[in-house]
């Protein structure tokens, strides 16, 4: 890929984004497109946003577990940016036509860090260690990929089809849970919907951070303190739509809530 067709993508997608429209799949349409490739129209689609005057407060880890690689058919992880544009409190009201196209919840886990995590070489207790507080956190994965018909370079070069996230205001140490063994429930309008542990996060949310240090690090990229990282989904997505209401708890950590007009 050129650094024209780069431009071109990563372009295209921020278009989609501002105009809340979907594209055709990239991988349908340029031949020979790499995950490497994909990370470079991701880039691309971010320095528009920044030159609007967003600034980057945090990054995700995505397509962590079993079920979601089952939901999407995208089989390793993938990573995006977060936006102080796409940073929301426990309880807010989001508009869905306003801010998202065709959105899904996911529950996890954020870890917010007391300093810098640059790889290679991160490992599980040097999470631990430089991780300040973990709060309970729903993001709202979106794509603007047409239908979801995504493979693992459509969803990379959409910024890991991030939407946004939703923190609650529960802070605890990381060191006084158990993060493989920590159970999530989640609530849809008031009724059950789903049950997740830690663990369902690539073995471990620690592990996951440690993972996207060290893959930053081919690009040149730390994780910082004060940032927000998103560690997996520990539950199966859940398409929302205006009317809706998600609520989950995090065993040890605690809850948030988000609804949808």
């Amino acid at each position: 890929m050129t650094p024209a067709d780069t431009d071109r993508l990563g372009d295209e997608l921020y278009a989609a984004l501002r105009g809340r429209h979907t594209v055709a799949p990239l991988t349908g349409r340029v031949p020979g497109v790499t995950v490497d490739d994909a990370y470079g129209v991701s880039r691309r689609m971010l320095a528009r946003r920044l030159a609007d005057g967003e600034r980057v407060v945090g990054k995700k880890i995505g397509v962590t577990s079993e079920a979601v690689q089952r939901m999407l058919d995208v089989h390793q992880p993938d990573f995006g940016f977060l936006t102080d544009a796409m940073l929301f409190e426990s309880g807010a009201v989001i508009a869905i036509g306003e801010t998202l196209i065709q959105p899904r919840a996911e529950g996890e886990i954020a870890f917010v860090l007391a300093r810098d995590l640059a790889g290679p070489g991160v490992t599980e207790d040097d999470v631990l260690a430089a991780t300040r507080a973990l709060r309970p956190c729903f993001e709202i994965v979106d794509s603007r990929i047409r239908d979801w018909k995504i493979r693992i370079e459509d969803t990379v070069a959409d910024n890991a089809s991030s939407g946004v996230f939703v923190l609650g205001a529960d802070e605890v140490d990381p060191r006084a849970v158990d993060l493989r063994a920590c159970r999530i429930r989640v609530e849809k309008n008031g009724a059950p919907l789903s049950e997740g542990l830690g663990a369902a996060a690539l073995g471990s949310p620690a592990y996951c951070v440690a993972w996207l240090a060290n893959t930053l690090s081919r690009f040149g990229i730390a994780l910082e303190a004060g940032e927000v990282i998103l560690s997996g989904s520990l539950v199966p997505l859940e398409s929302v739509k205006a009317g809706d209401r998600m609520s989950l708890e995090l065993e040890g950590i605690g809850g948030a809530s988000v609804s949808f007009v």
